[in-house]
C-alpha cells in the first residue's frame, strides 16, 4: 500500500475521523505525576492514508529529553525503564525543543491531511496526554494542534478488537512482532502502538465498519456543492 497525496485521499483521512489527525504518542518518563515528574524521552509517529483508504504508519520523531528544573526522578520508574537521565550519550534536548518540534512536524502534517486538529493516540492514552499537556503548559507552547483533552485510546480499542489490553499481547494478537527486550522505548512502544492502530481501524473497515463507497460519494457531493456556489 502506498501513501498518495492526492486531494481524494487527504479527504479520506480528514472524513475517518471527523477531522481529526491522529498521531500516535509513547512517553518515557520518571513518575506517575505529570506535573512533578520528569519527561524524560518521547517519540511521534504521524500516521498517513494510501489511496485504498487504509491507515499506514507514517514519519517517526523520536528525542530523548532533559528533566525539566526542579523535576522529581522516581528512583522505581527510571529502573523500570532503564533510562539514566543524566547520561551524556543519550543526546537529550531540553524539552521546549523537543516540544516545538513535535508541534511544528503535527501541524504540517495535520494540514497535508486536510484536517483542523490533531488528537493523541497512545497506549494507555490518558497518561501519555497528561504528560504531553503538562509539557506543553510548562514551556508555555502557544497554538498546540493537539485537542486538550480527546484522545483515541489504543488500550480499550485493542480490548474491543482482540480481547486483549496489554501492548505486548495486542500486538502478538494481531500478528505484529514485538520484541519484549526493546519495549519501554518511547521510540519501540510509539512504532509498535501505531501498526496496532493502524491494524485495528483497517480491519474495521474490511468488515464493513467504515463504509468507503459513502465516504467518497460524500467528498464528490460535497465538491460538487461547491463548485455550484463558486459559479453563481
Amino acid at each position: 500500500m502506498k501513501p498518495t497525496s492526492s486531494s481524494q485521499t487527504t479527504s479520506l483521512l480528514a472524513r475517518r475521523f471527523r477531522g481529526y489527525y491522529p498521531v500516535v504518542i509513547d512517553i518515557e518518563t520518571a513518575g506517575f505525576n505529570p506535573k512533578t515528574d520528569a519527561l524524560l524521552e518521547i517519540a511521534v509517529n504521524l500516521l498517513q492514508m494510501d489511496d485504498e483508504g487504509q491507515l499506514i504508519p507514517g514519519e517517526t520523531l523520536h528525542f530523548h529529553v532533559d528533566p525539566f528544573e526542579g523535576a522529581n526522578l522516581d528512583a522505581s520508574s527510571l529502573a523500570f525503564n532503564g533510562i539514566d537521565p543524566f547520561n551524556p550519550l543519550r543526546g537529550a534536548v531540553a524539552e521546549r525543543d523537543a516540544i516545538t518540534e513535535i508541534c511544528k512536524a503535527v501541524r504540517k502534517a495535520q494540514k497535508a491531511a486536510g484536517c483542523q486538529r490533531s488528537v493523541i493516540v497512545a497506549h494507555n492514552s490518558a497518561f501519555d496526554q497528561g504528560f504531553f499537556n503538562a509539557a506543553i503548559s510548562r514551556v508555555n507552547y502557544k497554538r498546540s494542534p493537539f485537542h486538550a483533552f480527546v484522545s483515541f485510546d489504543t488500550t480499550s480499542l485493542a480490548a474491543l478488537a482482540l480481547g486483549q489490553t496489554v501492548l505486548a499481547k495486542a500486538c502478538m494478537q494481531a500478528g505484529i512482532a514485538f520484541n519484549a527486550k526493546e519495549a519501554h522505548s518511547a521510540l519501540y512502544d510509539t512504532e509498535r502502538t501505531a501498526e496496532l492502530f493502524c491494524y485495528i481501524v483497517n480491519r474495521w473497515q474490511q468488515m464493513g465498519g467504515w463504509p468507503l463507497n459513502t465516504a467518497l460519494a460524500q467528498d464528490d457531493e460535497l465538491e460538487d456543492e461547491e463548485n455550484d456556489e463558486s459559479n453563481q
